[in-house]
């Protein structure tokens, strides 16, 4: 379908101060970090010039100024992913953080050796490092969903690899590195029909497609602010109220206590129980604009173009000999990941670079998936709502030019 005709691509490109700055920039690595809309920059100013304060444990007016600003953040983020409450929401430093929060606090408190997790060969390592970690500390086993000749998940290795002992499915939502969007509707029912529960690493999803937590039905979720619009430095974990309940903390320090002494210490309740320190301010601020910029945009039509810009791409890259899409999964993210016959994917992103392109190039933090695949790496090129049919025109007729020099 092709974008609305209501979307005016250059209203929205005025809004972001790095498009203005480099006008002739085509930046096409957004799955590694979006640009921010001027509403993000002044909020993040706006804290700082006005309300100023630590949060939570002074009187005075500035804290309270600040404190209010943080919460009101927290709220928006519940709002944003339609989570039943804003104690469901804790603050962390992005998705990383996020997921190895869940698997020190809720998997060593839940976890017990011969348990099993599934993981899929979609996921970024942040997504697998960690249970590695747990699994060897704890002496559970790991299982991982392979993929099909398209790049779609396995469902039904994934259904046979579900058994008594599995407690846990980790699942990216969009694949990074070739755009696949598992079907997630899917995957949570089959694990909570076993009485598994499941994390959804939505960080490359969030900026591309409305996420309801309480409809997805999920168990635990994560992203990071800097996909999203926001600033770097700040993600958050959604979690159910009665698991945060359950979990202990997994860092330690000011905020999270309720009462120490050398006698032993009691917790705050969450989400503050897993805040110690203190938080990114300014950031969450930042985070809450970039949420309420997206929510007021026409998300449909938003998609809608980023769609139709990935298939003229496609069809662009269909035409240059010795190109090969990597990832043809239905239903795909705004995202084309490119092997070369004759050509090495980072000599081809030098030369685009060299016209000003900005792409990314190697394993994109899944090597598991790049072994599975027989790559030692692809090009990446990763589309967002403000790239224009234009720059699709510039980026395929640079491929022409570079592969004609490389070949």
């Amino acid at each position: 379908m092709p974008a609305s005709p209501a979307f005016d691509v250059a209203a929205l490109r005025a809004q972001f101060p790095l498009l203005r700055t480099h006008p002739g920039l085509i930046y096409l690595d957004n799955a590694a970090t979006t640009h921010k809309p001027e509403v993000v920059l002044d909020a993040e100013r706006r804290f700082y010039e006005t309300s100023n304060a630590n949060v939570h444990r002074s009187a005075h007016r500035l804290a309270h100024a600040a404190t209010e600003a943080f919460e009101g953040a927290r709220r928006t983020v519940a709002r944003f992913l339609n989570a039943a409450r804003a104690d469901e929401i804790v603050f962390t430093r992005g998705a990383t953080e996020a997921i190895n929060l869940v698997a020190h606090s809720w998997g060593r408190s839940q976890m017990r050796p011969g348990d099993e997790i599934i993981l899929t060969t979609l996921e970024h390592h942040a997504n697998i490092v960690p249970w590695q970690l747990l699994a060897a500390e704890r002496g559970l086993t790991l299982r991982v969903v392979g993929l099909l000749p398209d790049g779609s998940l396995d469902l039904a290795q994934y259904h046979e690899l579900l058994g008594p002992r599995t407690r846990l499915l980790a699942v990216t939502a969009l694949s990074n590195a070739i755009g696949t969007r598992p079907p997630l509707g899917e995957l949570i029912a089959a694990a909570h029909a076993h009485g598994a529960r499941v994390l959804v690493d939505a960080a490359q999803a969030i900026a591309h497609e409305p996420l309801d937590v309480q409809a997805l039905e999920a168990d635990f979720l994560v992203f990071s602010a800097h996909k999203v619009f926001g600033p770097t430095g700040i993600g958050a974990l959604w979690a159910r109220a009665e698991l945060l309940a359950d979990m202990p903390p997994w860092q330690a320090g000011g905020e999270m206590i309720e009462r120490v002494s050398f006698a032993g210490t009691t917790y705050q309740a969450p989400p503050y129980r897993f805040e110690a320190g203190t938080p990114p301010l300014a950031q969450a601020v930042g985070l809450a604009a970039a949420l309420d910029w997206l929510s007021g945009q026409d998300r449909a039509a938003l998609a809608a173009h980023e769609a139709e810009l990935c298939r003229a791409l496609e069809r662009g890259l269909a035409e240059l000999p010795g190109v090969r899409i990597v990832g043809t999964a239905p239903g795909k993210g705004p995202l084309v990941s490119l092997a070369f016959d004759h050509a090495h994917p980072f000599d081809v992103a030098q030369f685009l670079d060299a016209r000003d392109i900005a792409t990314r190039v190697g394993s994109h933090c899944a090597q598991p998936l790049m072994e599975a695949l027989h790559l030692s790496g692809t090009l990446r090129l990763s589309l967002c709502a403000y790239n224009t049919r234009a720059e699709i025109d510039a980026v395929l007729a640079a491929l022409a030019d570079t592969l004609e020099l490389l070949r």
